[in-house]
This record gives C-alpha cells, sequence and structure tokens, in this order.
C-alpha cells in the first residue's frame, strides 16, 4: 500500500465520519459541556496541528538521516522536505485532528463527575515519575546504546512537553481521566494496529539494529507502540487541559500572580 493509500484509509476515512458526526450533533444540539468549552475546539486541534509540525518536523527528519526508519521510494510520490517525504508532514496533520475529532465526539457523550479537592502533589509526583524516565532516555543516548536509540530519541522527544502538561495540569486531566483515556487508548490500538499492517506490507521499516527488537504481535516494534501512546497523550492532554473551565481558572490566577510585584520590588 502507498504511503497516501494508508493515510486516506487509517486516518482521512476515520476523520471524516468524525466531522460529519460532529456537525450532525451541532445541528440536533448536542454540544460540549459548558466547562469544556472555554476556547474554540476548532482552535484548540489548530494549535496542536501546529506544534506537531514544529516540534516533530526536525526529530523525525533525524530519524530518517539517521535510518532509525526509511519508506519505501515506490509507495510515495518522491516529494521530500529534508530526509522526510511529504506524506510524512501529512500524517503529522492528520493524526492531531483525528484525535482531537475523537475527544470531542467522547466529550459530547461522556457523563462527567468532576472531583473536588484532588492534591496538587500529582503535579509534582507525576511529573517527577516521568522525569526518571527521561534522564533514563538521556542516559541511553549518551552512552550510544545502540538496540535503545530509537526508544531514547522517542523519550527523549516526548516527555518534556507531557511533563509540561502534567506540571500545569495533572490534577485538572485527573478530574477528567475518564475522556482522556477513553481519548488516548483506543487511539494508541488503533494506530499501533494500523502501524503494523504498513510494515508488514512494506510502506516503512523500523531499523531492527536500532531497536530493541521486542516485537508486539510478531511484527511492530513495541517503539511503535510506545511512539503512538506519547503522541497521543500530547493531544489528549493538551485538547483537554485547553478546553477545561479549571484550566483557564489556574492560568488566569497565574497571570495574577505575576502581575501583582513583590514588596522587594515596590520598595
Amino acid at each position: 500500500m502507498t504511503y497516501f493509500g494508508f493515510l486516506a484509509v487509517f486516518l482521512i476515512i476515520p476523520i471524516s465520519l468524525l466531522a460529519m458526526i460532529a456537525v450532525y450533533d451541532r445541528r440536533h444540539g448536542r454540544a460540549l459541556p459548558a466547562f469544556l468549552h472555554h476556547w474554540p475546539p476548532r482552535a484548540a486541534i489548530g494549535l496542536h496541528i501546529l506544534l506537531a509540525l514544529v516540534y516533530t518536523t526536525p526529530w523525525d527528519n533525524y530519524l530518517v538521516a539517521t535510518h532509525i526508519w526509511w519508506y519505501d521510494p515506490q509507495l510515495v510520490t518522491g516529494l521530500t522536505i529534508g530526509w522526510v517525504p511529504i506524506e510524512e508532514y501529512t500524517f503529522f496533520v492528520l493524526q492531531p485532528l483525528l484525535g482531537g475529532l475523537w475527544l470531542l465526539f467522547l466529550a459530547r457523550r461522556l457523563p462527567f463527575k468532576r472531583e473536588r479537592g484532588v492534591r496538587p502533589s500529582l503535579r509534582r509526583w507525576s511529573v517527577g515519575f516521568l522525569g526518571f524516565f527521561w534522564v533514563v532516555s538521556v542516559f541511553i543516548l549518551v552512552v550510544a546504546w545502540k538496540p535503545g536509540t530509537y526508544l531514547g530519541l522517542e523519550l527523549a522527544w516526548a516527555l518534556p512537553p507531557i511533563m509540561l502538561q502534567l506540571g500545569f495540569g495533572a490534577d485538572i486531566l485527573w478530574q477528567y481521566r475518564k475522556l482522556v483515556l477513553s481519548t488516548i487508548l483506543p487511539l494508541t490500538l488503533y494506530l499501533s494496529a494500523a502501524d503494523a499492517l504498513a510494515i508488514g506490507w512494506g510502506t516503512w521499516t523500523i531499523d531492527p539494529a536500532q531497536s530493541t527488537g521486542i516485537l508486539l504481535g510478531g511484527i511492530l516494534p513495541i517503539e511503535e507502540f510506545i511512539f503512538f501512546l506519547l503522541t497521543n497523550t500530547l493531544v489528549g492532554f493538551g485538547v483537554t487541559l485547553i478546553l477545561a473551565q479549571e484550566s483557564h481558572q489556574r492560568f488566569l490566577t497565574l497571570r495574577k500572580r505575576r502581575a501583582v510585584p513583590s514588596q522587594n520590588e515596590l520598595i
């Protein structure tokens, strides 16, 4: 299957279905809860598409340039920007679009029971927990353990923005954990299964020398599953935080604190 064929079947079709459902919901009065509508949903998804393009482009170019993964030149158009085919940049746009639309689909349907008094220490503990894995990933890269190259690069790349999200609102995300998990887990399983098919078809290949060799289902490198888990987490966490009422209240509080000069500054 060509790369654009893969995108059409596994991303564009479900995106189109979710977009039609969104239009249907709007016409029939099914809307997001008021506490999840504190930023325009389209803007939230658009921001994540922009961030995906900006943040992922240099990282993915490095992966292709160092042959951590490569694509069959017969199954792409041949148009590249840097080392990466245009189809890959299209994927950068489509994945957050799929994730955002799926989250909105769920948010219009799931019952919410928001909790109060969630411990703020959850933010510190979650950042510290992921920080440990980030240090391990950097260590893998520093010692140049070749089978851990892909794993180390994806963890070192994705964990910092996830830690930033958790540092701002891990307690907020916990309140919406049903929505967040229902967004991340099905998408990760779906895209991992689609990825396994593409690898089996030869659309792209992961370098066995620069990956751990752990294959899920005998086909999918575990690094690919982790990649989709990380990227769907970034989208699920990010869109939820942008839409949540609690995030805007916290942001306004932080702005007020920064705007009020300290006594030492007044002296």
